[in-house]
């Protein structure tokens, strides 16, 4: 499961590294992904909804079994 969260973040990582962010996986455990959020995704206000409506969006649509993305 790890792998295939590391493949799809791979896919997201592009279009938060043009802002300066990008993320980091921290863990995958019982179908919750804990993400760090770095760079100039760290601290912004718009983290937030980067994750839950970018991020989290595309990471269930490739991967149903995954039921929560949490930022760490």
């Amino acid at each position: 499961m790890r792998e295939k969260v590391e493949t799809a973040l791979d896919r997201i990582r592009p279009v938060l590294q043009t802002d300066g962010g990008d993320v980091e996986l921290v863990d995958v455990k019982d179908g919750v992904v804990s993400l760090r959020l770095t760079g100039a995704c760290k601290g912004c206000p718009m983290a937030t909804m980067t994750l839950r409506n970018g991020i989290e969006r595309i990471l269930r649509e490739e991967l149903p079994e995954i039921e929560e993305v949490v930022a760490v």
